[in-house]
Parts: C-alpha cells; structure tokens; sequence
C-alpha cells in the first residue's frame, strides 16, 4: 500500500510531469535536428573525397547512392591542388553498409530541386579494393557538374534576348508572302528525299566508313580548339584582305582571270622549250657559286673600282671619240716609208740590250735596289727650314790599328785589333741569271774579327727596306 501511494505521488507531482515532458521533448528534437549529421553513438564510415566546383553545396547534404540516402556531408573546404587549381574537399560521413567504397567509384554533384538543393550521388566501382575510413576520394573520380536549369535560363541574356527578336522579326519578314514558292520548296523536296535515299543508304552503309569520317573530324576540331583564337585573327584578316579584292575586283582581277587560260596555254607551250636554257642556267648558277662566295672577301675592292669607274665610263665617250682619228694616224704611220726600216732597228736594239736588262733587271724586281736609290737621294735633303735644305749624312770614325781605311794601306785591314777588319763586296748578289735568288746588297752582316771580302757564304733572303722581299 506504501509503494502505490509513493506512485501515486509521483504521478500525481505536476512539477515531476512537467520536467519529464520537457525533457522527452528537448531530446526529441535534439536528435530530430542532428538526424540529418548522424545519430549519436552510431558507427560511421567516413571519407573525404575531392571535386572541382562544390558550389551551392552545404553541409547537412545527403549522399546517395542509386536515389537511396547513405550519408551527409559534414563539411565543405576549399584546398589546393599540386598543379596550383583549386578545389573543393568534402568531408562524407556514410553508413557502415557502405564500407569499403571500391576505388574506382565515382562521384557527382546533382541537383534535388529546382531551388538549388544539391546532394552527393556516389556510383560504387567494381574494383576488389576499397577506400580505407579516412581515405581521400581522388579528383579525377568527380564526374563534370549537370547543368542547373537556373545555369540554363542564364544563357539567355538581354544581349542574346534582343539578338533572338531580331532573327525571329528577319525570319518573319524573309517568309512573309511566300506562301506558294514554300509550299513548292515541299513538294519538291519529296523527289529530293526519294532521290537522296540511295545516297543515304550508300553513306549509312558499313563499307563507306562515313561513321570515321566524323570521328576523324571530332579529332581535328580538337586539335584546333586551342588556336580557335589564332584562327579568329585569320579570318578576320581574311576578311580586311578580300575587302581589299573587292576594290579592285572589276576590271583588274576579272581582266586577269579572263587572261590567264591563254597565258597558261602559252606557259605549256613554251616551258618545254626554254627548259634546256633553264638547265643550262642551273649548271651555270652551280659553277658560279665558288666565285660569288670569294666576292664576299673582295666585294670592298669591287666598290671601289666601281666607284673610280663612273668618272671613267662617263669620260669614255671623248676617248671614243678620238680613237678613229689615232686608229688612222697609226694607219698613216705605218703607212710611211722608212717605218719598217726604224722597226727593225729597234728590235735590233732590243735585242742588244736584252742580256744586260735581264741581268739588271732583278735588281729592281726582285730587291727594289733602283727604288731604294731614289728614295734615299730624295731623303738625304727633304728636311730643312727658310734658308734651305739640309744634307743628311753620317761620319764614320776609322778604327785605330795597321791598314785601317783612314789612311793609305799596303793590304786589307786585317787586324790586329777586333774592330779592324775589312769587309768588302764588290759585286753583291742581286738575284741576277745564274746568281742565287737573294738580295746580298744591305742585308750583309758585319762579324767582327774577321775579314770578309767578296759574297758571303750565308744566305740572307731577298727581303730589302720597300722590297717586294
């Protein structure tokens, strides 16, 4: 009786009622509002997984796999990939009945209502691996984003609303009262379809490989997707280009077309012909290819001929004019008794004299003795002031000892001191006939304790003071 009474009591305790209501209510929605993040002390199988645009996505949204709820997403990071883009890591808490995810499962943000609610659709791989708890879904396994009918209805613009009612409004007024030439257009296209059936079938047949033909060209256009901005520039010249043409069109362009067939025909007909000039030329231009690399180191000298040989071509006019007249003064000359007599005496003048100028002719030729000789009697008085002109000369002190050449000798200084030695050479070698080829006239050499007289038995070469050595 004691224990009903103390129930009793409880029961019928209001303050006691109340706070057990509240605290049943208070646990209720406790557990209703975290029942989308997972009930408390429930085992979860969580992942993280990677995706280029988690736009719009919240945490507390579902992942599905086939329509049916299998988790929330806890929570949405932005990160950064290796290769510098940006993506978006979502951090899943799915059922154990999920676990393990094979890896090559794939993943896709899709919409749940036109309002921009969005949730995780999962498609489970077939692979025998799985993601362990914690692994991170790679990116590569994000699947491209549907397009939201929002995204959609954005397309179309003011810009493209405006360009739309302008091609409608072109459209209506292209068709307006041609009512019978369309209603023609489609009873004319019946033969073209009947027509173009065989074509079609020949096209649709396998042996035509047209289905490659779209292939190949998919492939193409992906090859020049990337310079479609390149080719953009092209066409736009090409349009400043044949905006060009169109000036010029009539008469020049049409008078050219109207030309060429004939110019052509003449080409054919003549090509054949020339060719052997045209080889010939080849074989010309190919020897000529070693002198035209050699103008390259004389192409300076070439200038400056050319230069002096403009006052001179320009000159040669009054020195054409006058050669007739000495043309004929020669012929005259000729002419004339007695010229053969005196052209014969001077051959045989020449011919006396030519032993002794082939004899003394390498001395200027070859060791430039002659010029050599001018030279120094032009140098010995070129220096001097107002009263005139100076000699330039040298004395030479005799040396002391017996025979010296400062005073009458018996014989050849021959001694005995070093420097009193006498070198003379009468006749030096000037690379005369049957003489060696040197230049023995100042190039000697002076060797002290020693008497040298006549050519020496050392050999110094031809190269004199302005020689051509």
């Amino acid at each position: 009786m004691r224990n009903r009474g103390g129930m009793q009591g409880v029961a019928g305790s209001p303050v006691l009622v109340g706070a057990v209501t509240v605290l049943v209510v208070l646990v209720a929605v406790f557990l209703a509002y975290n029942a989308n993040n997972g009930l408390p002390f429930v085992s979860t199988y969580n992942l993280r997984a990677l995706v280029p645009n988690g736009d719009a996505l919240v945490r507390g949204n579902e992942v599905r796999i086939g329509g049916n709820r299998i988790g929330t997403v806890r929570g949405v990071t932005p990160v950064q990939l290796g290769d510098g883009r940006v993506a978006a890591e979502l951090d899943l808490r799915l059922d154990l009945e999920v676990e393990p995810l094979p890896v090559d499962s794939t993943l896709m943000i899709r919409p749940k209502s036109p309002l921009g609610l969005k949730y995780v659709e999962l498609k489970p791989g077939d692979s025998s691996e799985g993601f362990a708890a914690g692994d991170t879904i790679p990116v590569g396994a994000a699947r491209p984003e549907p397009v939201d009918i929002d995204e959609f209805f954005n397309m179309f613009d003011e810009d493209t609303r405006t360009a739309i009612r302008r091609s409608q409004a072109g459209f209506g007024n292209a068709l307006a009262g041609r009512g019978p030439q369309l209603n023609a257009a489609f009873g004319a296209l019946r033969d073209l379809v009947e027509s173009g059936a065989p074509v079609l079938a020949d096209l649709a047949a396998p042996s035509t490989r047209f289905g490659e033909f779209w292939t190949s060209l998919a492939a193409f256009n992906a090859l020049i997707a990337p310079v479609a901005a390149a080719q953009a520039s092209m066409f736009v010249g090409l349009d400043v280009t044949f905006g060009a043409f169109a000036r010029v069109a009539r008469p020049f362009i049409q008078e050219t077309i109207v030309k060429s067939p004939p110019t052509e025909q003449t080409a054919i007909e003549t090509f054949p012909v020339i060719r052997p000039f045209l080889d010939s030329s080849a074989e010309f231009f190919t020897a000529l290819r070693p002198g035209t690399r050699a103008l390259a180191d004389t192409s300076s000298t070439i200038a400056a001929a050319l230069r002096a040989g403009v006052p001179v071509l320009n000159a040669s006019p009054v020195f054409n004019n006058q050669l007739p007249p000495t043309a004929d003064a020669l012929l005259a000359f000729q002419s004339s008794p007695g010229v053969f007599n005196g052209l014969d005496l001077l051959i045989d003048f020449n011919k006396t004299l030519d032993p002794g100028i082939t004899f003394i002719a390498p001395a200027q030729t070859v060791c430039n003795y002659l010029t050599l000789a001018f030279q120094n009697v032009a140098d010995a008085a070129s220096e001097g002031n107002g009263a005139g002109n100076w000699l330039n000369f040298i004395s030479l002190v005799p040396t002391s000892g017996v025979n010296n050449e400062g005073s009458p000798a018996s014989a050849p200084a021959n001694g005995p001191e070093r420097a009193n030695h006498l070198h003379y050479n009468p006749y030096p070698y000037t690379a005369s006939p049957g003489q060696p080829r040197v230049c023995e006239a100042g190039n000697e050499r002076y060797t002290p304790g020693t008497t040298s007289i006549g050519n020496a038995a050392e050999r110094w070469g031809t190269t004199t003071r302005g020689g051509s050595g």
